[in-house]
């Protein structure tokens, strides 16, 4: 167990470090190549929207055939894409590579990886190891947003490319090691096994887990828009660059500890009204920043409030759908949950870089933020999470959970 974990978050680390650092790179790029903010926002809204629609499928997979192999075989696919990206010459090049670093995270991202720590990880210390593991997924940004940007200064954005390449073969020679786990007691398959399509028909007809997966399309256009588009945005207030990269490693050490915290909260409290809060909050925190003036200060203090509550929703996700769902189809049914995530990813990369290329400012994109964050809440704090009907649970394979209104 002890060595799954290891990788496991060192996994989630290098994959996480590299997709929240991209942002680094629009500036230099777009300068270079003369391509537009717009169409830079394109491609990695691109990555966004491939990574969740490819999730469900890389999940299955893993249900299926494992996660060493999924993991092995998408992490080559994440280097191929950074290494397509060093030969651009024009933007639809650059959407080709956001293509591929989609499929890349899809199997090397979070939703293979905690699927494997919950299934084998017993009920009681779930939220636990699953927040443990995805606080460390924080400290490759930690590591790596101000390596690249230094990589970036001192030899160009090409070079710092190629050795996101190398990070991602690393991520497919750790993969390697990872070694099928025996299965907790709550995770083990049952005699008749569900169908795919029934489990899937399940959760689409359940009020609760609709609820929780619009709420997720929030979640995903506010952390986005702020990993693609903070960057330029304090630029343009006259903020050094370097406060960009140190914003973003800010991000990734605070979050370290934000999602242990609600791993551990999540095993004591409500998950649902946990999510809530974290969407609740992330919206305050937006409405102060843009309240006051922006500094250097004010964005570092912004950083770590965002940070702390920016993965804390993975092991409270994880959570819901594995009480409510059991795990006979766990990676399918997140990779659902987390499409819809992507797809306000998708949102908010390329509605910030509409924005800005049409108003030369993004007033208006941070007031979608915050309207979207409002709405969230509200979806998210009055979830049912009632688990289906006891014929479909025990078709499922899954025990009998309490509902964490009582919490």
């Amino acid at each position: 167990m002890l060595v799954l974990l290891i990788v496991s978050g060192v996994i989630i680390s290098l994959s996480m470090g590299l997709r929240q650092s991209l942002g680094l790179f629009m500036r230099p790029v777009t300068l270079d190549l003369g391509i537009s903010t717009a169409a830079f926002s394109f491609s990695l809204a691109l990555q966004n929207i491939v990574w969740g629609v490819s999730q469900p499928f890389v999940g299955a997979a893993a249900d299926r055939y494992g996660a060493r192999s999924v993991v092995l075989a998408t992490a080559l696919v994440y280097g191929a894409g950074f290494l397509i990206m060093v030969a651009s010459k024009n933007e639809y090049v650059f959407h080709a590579a956001g293509f591929l670093l989609g499929i890349g995270v899809a199997g090397t991202g979070l939703g293979v990886m905690l699927g494997v720590v919950a299934r084998a990880t017993p009920p009681e210390k779930r939220s636990q190891r699953v927040g443990l593991v995805a606080a460390t997924g924080s400290l490759g940004t930690v590591l790596m947003a101000p390596a690249a940007q230094a990589l970036v200064d001192a030899s160009g954005w090409r070079a710092g490319l190629v050795a996101f390449a190398v990070v991602a073969a690393a991520m497919a020679a750790l993969a390697l090691l990872l070694r099928d786990q025996a299965p907790a007691h709550d995770a083990r398959s049952p005699a008749a096994p569900q169908r795919m399509s029934e489990a899937l028909g399940d959760a689409l007809r359940h009020r609760g887990f609709m609820q929780m997966t619009l709420a997720y399309f929030a979640c995903g256009f506010q952390l986005v828009f702020i990993m693609t588009h903070l960057p330029q945005y304090l630029q343009i207030c006259g903020v050094e660059p370097a406060v960009g990269a140190q914003a973003l490693a800010l991000i990734g050490l605070c979050n370290t500890i934000g999602t242990y915290i609600f791993g551990h909260l999540g095993a004591h409290y409500s998950q649902k009204r946990l999510l809530a809060v974290i969407y609740g909050l992330r919206t305050v925190f937006i409405a102060i920043f843009l309240l006051i003036p922006v500094s250097a200060t004010t964005t570092l203090v912004f950083a770590a409030a965002m940070g702390f509550l920016w993965l804390g929703v993975a092991p409270l996700i994880t959570g819901v759908v594995s009480k409510v769902f059991g795990f006979g189809h766990f990676n399918m049914l997140y990779g659902t949950v987390f499409f819809s995530h992507q797809v306000g990813s998708f949102a908010g990369a390329w509605m910030g870089g509409l924005v800005f290329s049409f108003t030369g400012a993004y007033t208006f994109a941070w007031g979608a933020l915050l309207v979207i964050g409002a709405i969230a809440f509200t979806l998210q704090w009055t979830m049912d999470d009632t688990p289906p009907p006891q014929r479909s649970r025990k078709a499922a394979g899954i025990f009998p959970a309490v509902s964490s209104d009582t919490a």
